[in-house]
């Protein structure tokens, strides 16, 4: 699950992280009493779930209060186009009001899951505002990376490595120091996947703060944090995601044509490499679990059908715990329900697979067989075309 910005630096702040002055605004006339009682020039930044703000008119510096509310009527409501969002953008719905900052130096560090070593990576970088998959790109050497093991904490040597390397002297280097140990908590203990502050800025006096935040944070363990769920803003998701999360079910939609349903991720990656080598483009990542009942099955297949790009359907099931013939009286359940004017390739292997096979075909639907995984991904890729 991601927040916003202004979401994201509320939590860090509990930590210690250091964030410049600001509030959040739903209104250009709320913006405007914000910039007043900041007192001075302020930062106006349009609040969505996607990086590259600035590129597309989303970030703009105001010298008073008034300058601050016309920006803030041309950001709200803007569908704010960026690299990370697409052609189709995002409705901005909320801006935040930042204090305007003396800039020197702009830096980057961030927090993730390294999952070729198993811990938590720190990594920082001298390339500040810029996507750290593009520096590491152009110069790998310009990513400093410390492995933090969870349960000891970042030690101060490690912080104090990272702060040599990225040039931090006097009072900055004392700050960057508690500011990484503190943004290093605020992973751990928030359950986050990623925690990004980029940039990093160091001002001409020497303050060290997060000029931009960004977390993200494991669906898996908000039960133990309900004030971050509650945080979530269902109008930043693809309203078939948030659909397909009503059952359960763990569905990304994708740009291809080929509809996937399939049992277990692990199968579901399998199914879309294979749809792509017989020349295919997925629509979706479906992935319906082990355990799935047969209305989370007839919902699944509904959610395939609501994406108007699909072509055709794969449903590929190996019966462990997830029975075929479970799986088979879904999709005639919601065949009957919502009907089906699209071809549907049906692979069954495993437990109850005979009896599933015999439901499809008694029921009359439509569907091609397939004899393997393999057999499966060249006939729905032909059948989409």
């Amino acid at each position: 699950m991601k927040v916003h910005e202004y979401q994201a630096k509320s939590l860090l702040s509990r930590y210690g992280v250091a964030v410049p002055r600001g509030e959040v605004a739903d209104t250009a006339d709320e913006a405007r009493d914000v910039a007043r009682k900041l007192g001075g020039a302020v930062v106006v930044k349009a609040q969505i779930h996607a990086g590259g703000r600035g590129k597309g008119g989303g970030i703009r510096v105001a010298r008073d209060p008034d300058e601050a509310f016309e920006h803030s009527r041309a950001i709200l409501g803007m569908t704010l186009v960026t690299p990370q969002t697409g052609a189709a953008g995002r409705v901005v719905r909320k801006v935040l009001v930042e204090e305007a900052l003396d800039l020197d130096r702009e830096l980057y560090l961030g927090v993730t899951l390294d999952r070729s070593r198993a811990l938590p990576m720190v990594i920082a970088s001298k390339s500040g505002g810029m996507e750290i998959e593009e520096v590491a790109t152009r110069d790998p050497s310009a990513v400093l990376r410390e492995a933090v093991d969870p349960a000891l904490g970042m030690f101060p040597f490690q912080a104090r490595r990272l702060a040599f390397s990225l040039g931090l002297s006097g009072d900055s280097f004392r700050q960057g120091i508690s500011l990484m140990q503190a943004l290093f908590r605020a992973y751990v203990e928030t359950d986050a996947t990623l925690a990004e502050v980029n940039p990093l800025l160091v001002t001409r006096s020497g303050r060290v703060l997060a000029l931009d935040a960004k977390m993200t944070f494991d669906d898996n363990a908000l039960f133990r944090h309900p004030d971050i769920a509650g945080m979530r803003d269902l109008a930043e998701e693809d309203p078939l995601e948030v659909e397909a999360s009503k059952f359960g079910l763990n569905y990304i939609k994708l740009d291809g044509n080929v509809g996937c349903m399939v049992n277990g991720a692990g199968l579901a990656m399998a199914t879309m490499d294979l749809v792509k080598l017989a020349g295919g483009e997925p629509a979706n990542f479906l992935d319906v679990g082990g355990g799935a009942n047969e209305e989370q099955v007839k919902n699944a297949f509904r959610i395939i059908l609501s994406d108007r790009n699909v072509r055709a359907i794969l449903i590929n099931i190996f019966g462990g715990i997830m029975r075929c013939d479970v799986i088979a009286k879904g999709v005639v359940a919601a065949v009957r329900e919502i009907g089906l004017s699209l071809p549907v390739v049906v692979r069954l292997e495993g437990t109850n697979v005979d009896e599933g096979k015999r439901i499809l075909q008694d029921s009359g639907l439509a569907v091609t067989p397939a004899e393997g995984l393999a057999d499966g991904a060249r006939k729905v890729v032909e059948a989409a075309r």
